[in-house]
């Protein structure tokens, strides 16, 4: 089962291994000592590298927002197209 990790608990992570690194570990060895994979560590890299723990909550937000307005335009949409088809059928 696949643990859940907040974007803070995520920027702490890589944080650490960056402090680790810096003092001669390699990244698998930092790695380990996170408690994640490889890969998940440079997917996280690649996704919140260089971002502060603010940011991340921000970009989360945003990310919720964008979902929910793309549901509602899809909604809209699918409300005028019946709508129009019904209009056709009246006339």
């Amino acid at each position: 089962m696949a643990i859940k990790h907040k974007p803070e608990e995520i920027i702490a992570k890589l944080r650490q291994v960056d402090v680790l690194t810096g003092q001669g570990k390699s990244i698998a060895e930092a790695v380990r000592t996170i408690a994640v994979t490889e890969t998940t560590y440079f997917r996280w890299r690649s996704e919140f590298g260089g971002m502060k723990s603010d940011q991340v909550k921000r970009l989360k937000e945003l990310e919720l927002e964008n979902t929910r307005l793309r549901r509602a335009v899809s909604d809209l949409t699918l409300d005028k197209l019946i709508l129009t088809e019904a209009a056709r059928g009246n006339f």
